[in-house]
């Protein structure tokens, strides 16, 4: 059996590495399942190195459909139908393998369905933010539409699809296949360059990440660090960000030895950096995913609530404003911060769970 697996972004490979450890450990028993990864080509390629391959132990992708950016999204959309349907016609795999909300999920899923009514397997299917303008909100409803195997990382995704009429012989409990990922990098135990240059210590630093446009305006932006900053008893930011958000801390006089802007930083360096950090900052779903399976305390800026799992069970806490910050830090440091608990199934054995249902899909079972 061939299996499409598609990947838009560097959290796709992540969260898709054990998945293909998986397989390859069913193919060393004499499985026949075989797969080809194919890279939508969305972004820059600069974080995507031959040495991030190798970290995550994966191979560099099969196929490249190059569709850039710097386009909308319906140009996205309709470039990566195109050259994943002249993808389709050099090879036809029994099953694609998709993941995540990208443009390259609901893509790759309508023209696998249209082309060769391909059977459709969606990993973190059922997520949902309950904004119907977003676009990754859209992305999610339509691919969920026409997906056949429904692999949910959490109670609240299974409840989703149950909503909108998906019988429970689609849905597949899985948990979080990044986790599985993430427990593999720690061991590698990579410290980032800077960490003795500045003099570091665990506990000692807040980690912030931002990315999200509404997160990076100035004057918002100045605000909420000066608001962790007056109340970080001296511990020092470091925030990794590519150069525009530098020259954007820069420009707001957010400098060592407050702030100091790193480079974006290898998997396994940033996945050591988060573990020692005091608390975390960001916007990333990722990352409040990996913040709750580390049990480190996390504050989410923003509305970002697809894994409420996260803020019901784990160690975040949702804060939309600069008073919040401020409420939510003294919660921290006056030690009143939740431990949380790890969500259930999200102990490191969801591509197992996969490989065992790919398996059944292989040999044509039905999966119950």
């Amino acid at each position: 059996m061939l299996i499409d697996i598609i990947a838009a972004e560097q959290t796709d490979f992540i969260k898709i590495a054990s998945v293909i450890d998986a397989i390859r450990k069913e193919q060393n028993k004499g499985s026949n399942i075989r797969y080809r990864l194919i890279y939508t080509g969305h972004y820059d390629d600069k974080n995507l190195s031959q040495r991030f391959f190798e970290q995550l132990n994966i191979p560099r992708p099969h196929i490249n459909l190059e569709t850039g950016k710097g386009i909308s999204d319906v140009e996205q959309t309709a470039i990566v139908m195109m050259r994943y349907q002249k993808a389709l016609s050099l090879g036809k795999p029994r099953l694609v393998l998709i993941t995540g909300d990208s443009n390259a999920t609901i893509a790759c899923a309508i023209t696998a369905k249209k082309t060769y009514q391909l059977a459709i397997a969606h990993i973190d299917s059922g997520l949902r933010n309950n904004d119907p303008t977003a676009t990754n909100e859209i992305n999610r409803v339509l691919t969920d539409s026409i997906t056949d195997y429904y692999f949910t990382p959490s109670h609240s995704a299974n409840a989703n699809l149950r909503k909108m009429g998906v019988p429970d012989e689609k849905i597949f409990f899985v948990g979080n296949p990044r986790i599985d990922t993430m427990n593999k990098i720690r061991q590698l135990f990579d410290q980032p360059h800077f960490w003795s240059k500045i003099k570091l210590k665990a506990q000692n630093y807040i980690l912030v990440c931002l990315h999200r446009s509404q997160n990076m305006k100035p004057l918002l932006l100045k605000e909420m660090l000066a608001r962790i900053i007056n109340s970080a008893q001296g511990m020092p930011l470091i925030f990794p960000t590519d150069m525009a958000g530098a020259k954007l801390l820069t420009a707001a006089g957010l400098k060592p030895p407050a702030v100091y802007a790193t480079n974006l930083l290898e998997y396994p360096q940033f996945i050591f950096l988060l573990e020692n950090a005091k608390l975390v900052v960001t916007d990333y779903t990722g990352i409040q995913e990996e913040t709750t399976a580390l049990h480190i305390p996390c504050i989410t800026l923003g509305a970002n609530k697809d894994l409420p799992e996260t803020f019901i069970v784990g160690t975040n806490q949702l804060v939309s404003d600069a008073d919040g910050m401020t409420t939510a830090l003294e919660k921290l440091f006056s030690g009143n911060w939740k431990r949380g608990n790890i969500p259930y199934m999200w102990e490191g054995y969801a591509a197992s769970r996969i490989m065992a249902l790919l398996k059944n899909i292989n040999t044509e079972k039905k999966l119950t």
